[in-house]
């Protein structure tokens, strides 16, 4: 089968995994990126308080998603772009994280998707000192990007996925993640997503 996934990055208002304030998405079909989309999103009530700190990293403010979509009302079309792709994510632990979260925070139920981690699938790929999106991303090939930017690292963690596919020739997200030693993990009722992020950096 050949290389279909989508990459997706998140950020966060705060240090709370359910406050979810942007989200980018790559798809990627036959090796190929072929569609983007990212958005803003106001985070569930209760987890949208905006940190200064958050802000410095990515550089969205509480006015920025104060008319942003709630969660609620834009998992829909978030779903919808992933359409049952296997997602990937750098340092997925975080992400997945944020989507369960938001999720539950919303009284909505965690969805069952399966993911893999470029930071895992990057660090039995490249021999580097970091293994931080910007750096992988460079390993890739994808430089200069607006890191913390959710389009952009998701672009780069794309890239990050297609490129270790050629290097170690494989053709699936599967086959990647067992050369790498790792597995493809999933969300929801069977999953294993349940971590909180202490910061939006990745």
């Amino acid at each position: 089968m050949p290389l279909n996934f989508t990459a997706i990055d998140f950020e966060t208002a705060n240090n709370h995994a359910a406050s979810a304030c942007s989200v980018g998405l790559v798809k990627v079909r036959e090796g190929r990126v072929v569609d983007r989309a990212g958005w803003l999103i106001r985070p569930p009530f209760g987890f949208d308080v905006m940190l200064e700190w958050n802000t410095r990293i990515h550089g969205i403010t509480a006015a920025d998603i104060v008319d942003a979509p709630l969660w609620a009302d834009q998992v829909d079309a978030l779903l919808e772009f992933v359409n049952g792709d296997t997602l990937a994510a750098h340092n997925a632990g975080f992400d997945m994280g944020v989507l369960s979260a938001a999720q539950r925070a919303s009284a909505l139920e965690v969805p069952s998707l399966s993911y893999v981690c470029s930071l895992r699938v990057a660090r039995k790929t490249y021999h580097l000192d970091s293994y931080r999106l910007p750096v992988a991303a460079m390993a890739a090939g994808f430089e200069d990007f607006a890191h913390h930017d959710a389009l952009a690292d998701a672009e780069a963690c794309a890239a990050i996925i297609v490129h270790a596919a050629k290097r170690h020739d494989v053709s699936e997200v599967a086959e990647l993640a067992r050369v790498c030693g790792t597995k493809i993990g999933s969300t929801g009722a069977a999953g294993d997503a349940d971590r909180q992020p202490v910061n939006a950096a990745s």
